[in-house]
C-alpha cells in the first residue's frame, strides 16, 4: 500500500473513531484504540490518563437525541514505519434542544500504530 492509501486510511479511521465519540459508541471506539491508550486532552487538565477507564465513562454514558457533527479540518499526516501521527483541527457542531447551534474547536493529534495489519490509536493530545 503506498503512503497516499495508508493516509486515506488514516483520515478515514481517525473519522470513524471521532463519529464514534460524538454518537457515543463505546464498542466502537473500543475497537480502534489499543488497551494501552495515554492522551492530554480539557477534561483532564495537566494529567497523563492511562487506559480506557476515563473515556469508557462519557462513551457509555446514553447517546445525546442529535449527535454532533464532527469535521476534521486540514489534516496532515506523517507516517513513520508502523506508527503515524494525525493531526488536524476538530470541528464540533451541534444543535441544543431550544434549536440553538454551536461550534466548537479543538487542535487535536492522533497517535496511531499498526500491529498485525491493524491501525489502532495509541495516544492523543486535545487542546
Amino acid at each position: 500500500m503506498d503512503d497516499a492509501s495508508v493516509e486515506k486510511e488514516l483520515i478515514t479511521l481517525t473519522q470513524r473513531l471521532l463519529d464514534a465519540i460524538a454518537g457515543r459508541k463505546w464498542a466502537t471506539y473500543d475497537a480502534l484504540t489499543d488497551p494501552s491508550i495515554t492522551c492530554f486532552e480539557p477534561e483532564a487538565p495537566h494529567q497523563l490518563i492511562e487506559g480506557p477507564a476515563f473515556h469508557r465513562f462519557y462513551l457509555s454514558q446514553q447517546p445525546p437525541k442529535s449527535a454532533p457533527t464532527t469535521t476534521i479540518v486540514r489534516p496532515h499526516v506523517r507516517i513513520c514505519g508502523d506508527t503515524a501521527v494525525v493531526a488536524y483541527v476538530r470541528l464540533i457542531q451541534s444543535t441544543a434542544d431550544d434549536g440553538h447551534s454551536s461550534v466548537l474547536a479543538f487542535a487535536e493529534t492522533r497517535i496511531w500504530n499498526r500491529a498485525s495489519g491493524t491501525w489502532k490509536q495509541v495516544h492523543f493530545h486535545r487542546s
